[in-house]
């Protein structure tokens, strides 16, 4: 009995040699295999491994540069948000806060309806003034002893982009310097009718050299109008015209770049914007485009 005990521990301790030993055999040859042999899997990540050491700094750098970025915007909306509606911005991740399924809703209903009050009652305001302003403007028009100023345009089917400079520093197409305009530029072709803008008398009509062929009417309340650098004339000094009355033809006479209309208005000796009386005899839209040639045409025609 003893005897066969010995013997079953002894095979016992040699199967458990033996695993131990196989074991130890199969890890050293598993690291001598992995020193010595890549498989294609791992010469694929080291590939990607090196490939990622090369980027990862470019990659840091962009990273550093979104989260300026990102910081700046924030601080904008924040801005934003507490000039509109008095209160921070909706933060940028709501799903990192206890509350995010009311993270969208962080501006009080009070405040959005106290808001719209307020805007609400500022555009009530306003529309009661421009009401007003219109209210007197009909009253001045139904009004039969008011003078009204000239208004009409001096040419026929002439569009924005055939408005010129204005009254203001201009550029001197002749000497490149900015001297002071004291018209309107129309920029039409040589021949074309110019009408007088409201009735008057023919207050001068005559040539100079620095304006050329002139006409000069005088209207009712002090107003004068000028239409100058004519090809011709065809009223008199002295003469009655009518408003839209032909008064000469578009020409290039005296100090001219081109072939222009140079239209003044003057009011008791005080220089007037032309452009300012022609919204009448325009749509709202071309009025528009023609304040923004006049203003924003830096070189005059004459």
């Amino acid at each position: 009995m003893k005897g066969g005990r010995r013997s079953s521990g002894g095979r016992a301790i040699y199967v458990l040699g033996y695993l131990l030993i196989t074991l130890l055999a199969a890890v050293v040859v598993y690291v001598l295999f992995s020193l010595f042999f890549r498989t294609d899997t791992e010469r694929m990540l080291r590939r990607e491994i090196r490939m990622y050491e090369r980027i990862y700094p470019e990659l840091a750098e962009r990273a550093e540069m979104t989260r300026d970025a990102v910081a700046a915007l924030q601080h904008k909306d924040n801005e934003i948000y507490e000039r509109i509606f008095h209160t921070d911005a909706p933060g940028i991740d709501p799903m990192g806060r206890l509350s995010f399924l009311h993270a969208g809703d962080t501006i009080p209903d009070s405040m959005l309806n106290d808001y719209a009050a307020r805007k609400a009652d500022s555009l009530l305001l306003t529309a009661a003034g421009v009401d007003a302003v219109f209210r007197e403007i009909f009253a001045a028009l139904a009004d039969s002893s008011l003078t009204r100023p000239p208004m009409l345009l001096p040419l026929e089917n002439v569009s924005y982009p055939q408005t010129g400079a204005s009254i203001g520093s201009r550029l001197d197409p002749f000497y490149k310097a900015y001297v002071w305009h004291e018209g309107l530029d129309f920029i039409v072709d040589r021949g074309t009718p110019v009408y007088a803008t409201a009735a008057g008398v023919v207050s001068s009509s005559g040539s100079s050299k620095k304006s050329g062929s002139t006409v000069e009417i005088t209207h009712e309340g002090g107003y004068v109008s000028v239409y100058a650098h004519l090809e011709s004339r065809s009223v008199r000094r002295g003469q009655r015209v009518e408003a839209g009355q032909q008064i000469g033809t578009v020409g290039m006479s005296g100090r001219s770049f081109a072939p222009h209309l140079h239209y003044e208005l003057h009011l008791n000796g005080r220089t007037l914007d032309p452009v300012n009386y022609f919204f009448g005899s325009v749509t709202p839209a071309e009025y528009a485009n023609m304040l923004y040639m006049s203003v924003n045409t830096e070189q005059s025609m004459d």
